[in-house]
């Protein structure tokens, strides 16, 4: 079975569609390889084994993915009769009553979810070390940070244990990681997966719903499948013109591409991050685009303050938020001092001072907006450097905000389209002589989807990636 571990989800439904596999077999398969795998990556932290051979047996759905073995982040997206954590000891023994909207669609699209993968306390970090369940290791290099937020889900895809795996991002958690570990990750247009029915939005917008896959054709069909408004959101998306998935192999026509070597706050980029994105460019300019070096600049002051008074009323707020649920009092104990840190700057802020951060970022992306009025995609590095060693991001006693500071320089671009609401994927499209991924990140206008699946799918079959296998996988790792 492990012969299919690494075909994409796509083709292992079709496999079960026409009897050449059953679903009980890719599920008894996933679940080996978790047991083989997961010792040394720690990708997931809660399996769910009997519930997933017990919706593997039947009745199955009659979705795009009937069958097909997947992983759910352990945040924001609750299944019922199953803990979810957020990565915090405040709430290791929380159990799920219900499903959340997206969790639902998912089922119905015929996944079968196994366990609940890795995920930094809150999602607050960009890699995933939670002191709760300890560090996701990188399946390329397993000294080095996965990413985060969606970093246990990344492993797990990159390492063959599943062809797909749920993600959120909020500042770049679903494209951090897919660059660490060599994926796709497509970070959606705001509200276009729903949050319902506990969230209208999440972090006022920034946050969305999708997933970390192998395939291009995965993600399309995936966002078809779960994408739409849900009753009572508070906004929706654009309507796409057509099903996402007949935009993969679509001609993209001649795109104004605007790529950049510089950060927009001015933050260095490591060598291989330059090389990366010029590599990029010169092959966006072989395919017949149109290509100029151009860049968004951004008052780093501008977007970090906000950002931060942003982030910590969130934090509070999430916080809060589970005090009331659940009965309990948060005390420091319960969290890790980053998380803690940020607790308290967000109760210490005003409502002014969180309304004004809003209307900050807001302010931002008008100021973002007309650069993609001349430009139809803006090609950057995912991150500013390859992916670090794992504590990079730790504090100190000195400094229990070390890791923010140390996030501003390692993810200078994603958080830009959280901000602005636009869609935006990391295509792994270049490795590092030390055999490292180094995703290129590109960004479309608001709603554009489309054309994001375009280009990626002209790039899969000018530089195909889906062959390629980190150290640690299935395919090296035996029973």
């Amino acid at each position: 079975m492990d012969d299919l571990a690494f075909l994409d989800a796509t083709a292992q439904a079709d496999l079960v569609r026409r009897k050449q596999v059953k679903s009980i077999e890719l599920v008894e398969a996933a679940i080996d390889r978790i047991e083989r795998l997961n010792p040394t990556l720690n990708a997931v932290i809660t399996p769910m084994y009997d519930e997933a051979r017990k919706a593997a047996s039947g009745p199955l759905p009659d979705g795009p993915f009937t069958g097909v073995p997947f992983l759910l982040k352990d945040l924001t997206a609750q299944y019922a009769g199953v803990r979810l954590t957020a990565g915090s000891a405040f709430l290791r023994d929380h159990v799920s009553d219900h499903d959340t909207e997206l969790v639902i669609r998912l089922k119905r699209a015929g996944l079968i979810v196994l366990g609940k993968t890795n995920t930094p306390e809150f999602g607050l970090l960009p890699t995933t070390e939670p002191r709760l369940f300890g560090p996701t290791r990188n399946p390329w290099d397993t000294t080095r940070t996965a990413g985060g937020s969606s970093g246990g889900s990344a492993a797990a895809v990159a390492a063959g244990i599943v062809s797909m795996a749920h993600g959120n991002d909020g500042g770049g958690s679903i494209r951090i990681p897919a660059s660490c570990c060599g994926l796709f990750g497509l970070k959606p247009t705001r509200a276009r997966n729903p949050l319902g029915p506990d969230l209208g939005e999440d972090w006022e917008g920034l946050a969305v719903e999708h997933a970390l896959t192998r395939s291009v054709r995965d993600s399309a069909a995936l966002l078809d499948a779960t994408s739409g408004p849900d009753l009572g959101d508070p906004y929706p998306a654009p309507p796409p013109k057509r099903p996402f998935l007949e935009e993969v192999g679509a001609d993209p026509g001649k795109l104004r591409i605007a790529f950049a070597t510089e950060t927009p706050t001015g933050i260095p980029l490591h060598p291989d991050c330059v090389t990366a994105v010029k590599d990029a460019a010169a092959l966006c300019q072989d395919l017949g685009h149109e290509v100029v070096e151009a860049s968004i600049t951004v008052d780093e002051d501008a977007i970090t303050k906000p950002f931060i008074n942003f982030m910590s009323a969130a934090a509070s707020a999430a916080i809060d938020g589970w005090a009331r649920r659940t009965g309990q009092t948060p005390t420091p104990d319960l969290f890790e001092p980053y998380t803690w840190g940020m607790y308290l700057i967000g109760r210490e802020q005003t409502a002014s001072d969180y309304v004004l951060g809003v209307q900050g970022l807001q302010r931002l992306s008008r100021d973002i907006a007309p650069f993609f009025v001349e430009h139809d995609i803006w090609l950057t590095p995912t991150l500013a450097e390859p992916p670090v060693p794992l504590g990079s991001f730790e504090p100190t006693p000195e400094n229990p905000l070390q890791g923010l500071q140390r996030s501003a320089t390692f993810v200078p671009f994603t958080p830009i389209c959280n901000v602005t609401g636009q869609p935006a994927v990391s295509m792994p499209l270049y490795w590092n002589s030390d055999g490292l991924p180094v995703g290129i990140h590109f960004v479309a206008p608001f709603g554009d989807e489309a054309t994001l699946f375009r280009l990626a799918a002209q790039f899969e079959q000018a530089r195909p990636w889906i062959d390629r296998r980190p150290p640690v996988s299935a395919d090296t790792v035996s029973a």
